[in-house]
């Protein structure tokens, strides 16, 4: 569970803006730093080059005069040691070069930062070349420079053979560069925090109203549909809450018309069945006095006579239905509960209906499963299924009915009616239980009215419990339902809200 939690909190927008806001600020600060430092380092190191040097070629023209030339390896000893001894630090090391012949400033001087490439470098550009290198760990500035002289009435300078090497130590150099870098490592420290507080400021300001959104969208899901923002500035976020506050006006308004309309409908078939109470009781008096006299009357006249009681009869049951479909609407069904021998209500709903010897019943003793329930709900109930299952299906009929036990221990009851029947098609599955649904267009009217199951359906969630449709392995449906029937959910089931309420 917490590796998807975590990954989602990384993934959110918050996160995203601030590791954004971070990213940019230290790749900004890591690339300035980068400039600065190479500038700066360039700088430095560019200043001790171009002093180094100038001093190397002024002290080397002042000191070439005074020596004899073509010099001796006494004369390119003096020569060295002469020029190492000008230098504005005490570190010079010098190195003078003639055809064969060499010579140091310092005794037996190796003169290993010089590589045999500055040296051809320098013999054949005849021009000054310098060199940073590094030997045993310390920096180093190498400058070589042919020594060149003009003869009279000649502009041009020609090589004399006399090659001068210098060494200077670049360690105090190094050192700037060093503190540079020590520098420019503290300060990144800094502007990265700086850069995510920075981002936490930012993602807030754009979060606010994204939280915002999120919450009145959530208000609005919940029903509560006069949710508004409140629009501040005129960015592409104040955009989105008008947007939000308009696409929230038009529901509102669809909703409430939907709404009127619902309730509208729902007194007219109120009124409507509530008016046809009484002439049909009427009809259906005299339908019955007429089922009396039939057996005296012509066949034409006694099948009209029949056909109009049977019409009548059925006109009545949707009337009914219709009446009770209301009550669920308007909230105004209750549950009149009761504790009951389960088996026996459910063996005299069969009796009442003449499908005792129809229907295969499983029952448990009497007296052995008892349960708070309605019982003139629990008989629409179960009639409705066998009913349906009659209709429907096949014979032969199963009615099962058995107790359990729930996960949190409450007794439940629990009804199976299943038909040997050719089952629920999978396009029609889901909608078992829709009002005036039917599965085939072509079905008669005295097929039902289609608000039987509904109407189940109904009843079995007034009471908290559930209903279920499925199709068996062996073929035929089967209908399922559950019934809390512990006397610990009189209470709750008494206070359960009911389909059409309105808050």
């Amino acid at each position: 569970m917490r590796a998807p939690r975590l990954l989602r909190a990384l993934s959110s927008l918050r996160v995203r803006l601030v590791v954004a806001f971070a990213l940019v600020a230290a790749v900004a600060t890591v690339t300035t730093g980068a400039f600065t430092f190479r500038e700066a380092r360039t700088g430095v190191l560019q200043q001790s080059q171009d002093t180094v040097i100038e001093d190397f070629r002024e002290r080397v023209d002042t000191l070439v005069p005074n020596y004899r030339f073509p010099p001796a390896r006494s004369d390119l000893e003096s020569f060295a040691s002469d020029v190492a001894r000008g230098g504005r630090s005490d570190n010079w090391r010098v190195l003078a070069v003639y055809r064969e012949l060499n010579a140091t400033s310092v005794t037996g001087d190796a003169f290993r930062e010089l590589s045999p490439a500055m040296r051809e470098s320098v013999h054949a550009r005849r021009a000054t070349v310098f060199q940073r290198v590094t030997v045993d760990g310390r920096p180093s500035l190498v400058v070589g420079m042919p020594v060149t002289f003009a003869g009279q009435y000649r502009t041009e300078r020609r090589a004399s053979g006399l090659e001068v090497y210098l060494t200077v130590p670049q360690t105090e150099e190094q050192g700037y560069v060093d503190a540079l870098v020590t520098a420019i490592e503290r300060a990144t420290v800094p502007a990265l925090a700086l850069a995510v507080l920075l981002a936490l400021l930012a993602a807030r300001g754009v979060l606010r109203p994204v939280r915002a959104l999120r919450r009145a969208t959530r208000s609005i899901a919940e029903g509560r549909l006069d949710t508004r923002l409140t629009v501040h500035g005129s960015d592409e976020l104040a955009d989105l809450s008008h947007t939000f506050n308009e696409t929230a006006a038009a529901l509102e308004e669809s909703v409430t018309e939907l709404r009127r309309m619902e309730a509208g409908a729902r007194r007219f078939a109120a009124d409507v069945s509530h008016e046809l109470r009484t002439p049909l009781a009427a009809m259906s008096a005299v339908t019955d006095v007429l089922d009396e006299d039939a057996a005296g009357l012509d066949d034409d006249t006694a099948m009209a006579v029949r056909l109009i009681s049977e019409e009548t009869t059925k006109l009545a049951d949707l009337v009914n239905d219709l009446m009770e479909i209301s009550r669920f609407d308007a909230g105004a069904a209750a549950l009149h509960l009761d504790d009951i021998d389960l088996a026996e209500c459910v063996r005299r709903t069969l009796a009442t209906r003449g499908w005792l010897q129809t229907v295969h019943t499983g029952l448990p003793e009497p007296g052995v499963l008892r349960g708070r329930v309605d019982p003139r709900r629990l008989d629409v109930v179960v009639a409705n299924l066998v009913a349906n299952a009659l209709r429907h299906g096949a014979l032969p009929v199963h009615l099962r009915l058995h107790g359990q036990q729930e996960a949190g221990g409450r007794r439940q009851a629990v009804i199976e009616v299943a038909d040997s029947g050719e089952g629920i098609p999978e396009d029609v599955m889901p909608h078992v239980f829709d009002r005036f649904y039917k599965s085939d267009a072509a079905r008669t009217r005295s097929e039902g009215s289609g608000l039987g199951l509904a109407i189940t359906a109904e009843n079995v969630r007034l009471h908290g419990g559930t209903v279920r449709a499925a199709n068996r392995p062996q073929g035929g449906a089967v209908f399922t339902v559950v019934l809390p029937v512990g006397p610990e959910d009189t209470e709750r089931r008494a206070a359960r809200p009911r389909k059409g309420d309105r808050s």
